[in-house]
């Protein structure tokens, strides 16, 4: 007896928390695209209400199955330990770098800045562009370039003045994809990243 109600974790070929609905005509509902209609709708009323969310509900499943959108695998997995891993990381990183940039700040002499180039393990568009962000919160380095063909992160960091610095910086890069790729990647993305980083200084160094 064919299923009317198919989750996505006992059918492979559908994306990751989603309901596949039988019937003439096949209907797949993304639950992460309707939490985020939802979400929309509760902003545009500017009220969080049970009413509000339950018609969000109501309205993001309506327009889902009256305008469904292909069936598009962007390399997304979620996986909550990876995330929470991430999330901690994060607050801690952004709270030394916060404090090592404000002490640079009141230091009272110059620091040399430079841009030098970090390699990345994962070479899709998705985990380069989510490594990017994640990099980019963190105080104290700032991505100026992604060079796609070369999976490579173009990185601004305020402290060069030794190349332990600079080698701490890219260190801190592979971290972040690490995290990054355990919290969001796919299972080859994170075979990956368990392997050693790229040898070598990892690309150009300019002095700003």
């Amino acid at each position: 007896m064919r299923r009317l109600i198919t989750l996505s974790h006992r059918n492979p070929d559908l994306p990751p928390y989603s309901v596949e609905f039988a019937g003439r005509r096949r209907r797949v509902l993304d639950l992460p695209l309707i939490a985020w209609l939802t979400l929309i709708w509760v902003l545009l009323w500017s009220t969080l209400t049970w009413a509000n969310v339950v018609t969000g509900v109501v309205v993001a499943v309506v327009v889902c199955l009256a305008f469904p959108l292909p069936q598009v695998d962007l390399g997304l997995r979620l996986h909550p330990w990876g995330i929470i891993r991430l999330a901690a990381y994060l607050l801690y990183d952004m709270y030394t770098s916060g404090v090592e940039v404000t002490r640079q700040i009141f230091a009272g002499r110059p620091h040399r800045p430079a841009v030098i180039g970090v390699p990345l393990r994962c070479r899709g568009d998705l985990m380069l562009a989510a490594t990017a962000v994640t990099v980019s919160n963190v105080p104290g380095g700032a991505v100026i370039e992604v060079r796609r063909a070369t999976a490579t992160l173009f990185l601004h960091v305020l402290d060069a003045d030794r190349p332990e610095e600079l080698e701490a910086a890219r260190r801190s890069v592979w971290k972040l994809e690490e995290l990054t790729v355990r919290a969001f990647g796919t299972p080859d993305e994170i075979a990956r990243v368990s392997e050693p980083p790229p040898e070598g200084p990892g690309g150009g160094e300019e002095t700003s």
